[in-house]
């Protein structure tokens, strides 16, 4: 019975925190410390930005 329960959780997780901002925020903290770089800063962190719009519409 533990099993289940645990099977479930696992899969129960990702379902309640898709969108969700928490799982975005290692992708938006990345994004910013790229943008702090002149000049090419903004080409650098258009990836990270990619990632956090996915992960966060």
């Amino acid at each position: 019975m533990t099993i289940i329960k645990t099977i479930i959780c696992a899969l129960l997780i990702p379902l309640i925190l898709s969108g969700c901002g928490v799982l975005a925020a290692p992708c938006r903290i990345a994004s910013a410390g790229l943008k702090m770089v002149p000049l090419i800063g903004h080409i650098a962190a258009a990836p990270t930005d990619v990632c956090a719009a996915v992960i966060d519409p």
